[in-house]
């Protein structure tokens, strides 16, 4: 039975793991882990400051609330990873 990895980690069938083909691997399980914690902060966040009574459906102004929330937590969320990109580069420059 295969894994998320395949039956031998990238390996050519002789057994041999490949580094380079795990690491790429375990950045895209990284990439997927930080996308569901993002949507689970984002829906915890705006779900608690525009849902004031759960109930069957949202009314008019909780469907505006949580859009604006979104919206507003992913363009925060956009710019503090640009500017965490951004310094991440110029320290690699640095080195």
């Amino acid at each position: 039975m295969e894994g998320a990895f395949g039956s031998d980690f990238g390996g050519s069938g002789s057994g041999k793991l490949d580094p380079g083909l795990i690491m790429e691997q375990v950045k895209v399980q990284i990439a997927v882990a930080n996308a569901q914690e993002l949507l689970q902060r984002m829906t915890d966040k705006c779900f608690r400051k525009c849902i004031g009574k759960p109930g069957g459906s949202l009314d008019n102004s909780e469907q505006k609330c949580i859009a604006m929330c979104m919206d507003r937590y992913m363009d925060a969320w956009n710019t503090v990873s640009r500017a965490y990109n951004s310094r991440l580069q110029r320290e690699r420059a640095n080195m």
